[in-house]
């Protein structure tokens, strides 16, 4: 797995976690248990965690920064 695909597939996990809190919302306004849709969204959160980490580890093999850059390369 390249870097490239490991960003997408975070990105990916992400979008679907933020779906899935909006549905867990409705859920319970409708008064609907939720206790399922919870734990999958912590397993999603600890597949993307596991990400991050692959994500940095294939960043410091390549020899690029692991922290603290944003926007364009930029350093704040």
């Amino acid at each position: 797995m390249d870097l490239d695909h490991v960003r997408s597939e975070i990105e990916h996990m992400r979008l679907q976690v933020g779906r899935q809190r909006k549905e867990i919302l409705q859920l319970q306004r409708a008064g609907i248990g939720t206790a399922s849709a919870e734990l999958l969204v912590q397993r999603m959160l600890i597949k993307i965690e596991g990400l991050c980490e692959k994500r940095d580890r294939l960043k410091k093999e390549q020899g690029g920064p692991t922290k603290g850059r944003v926007l364009c390369g930029r350093s704040w």
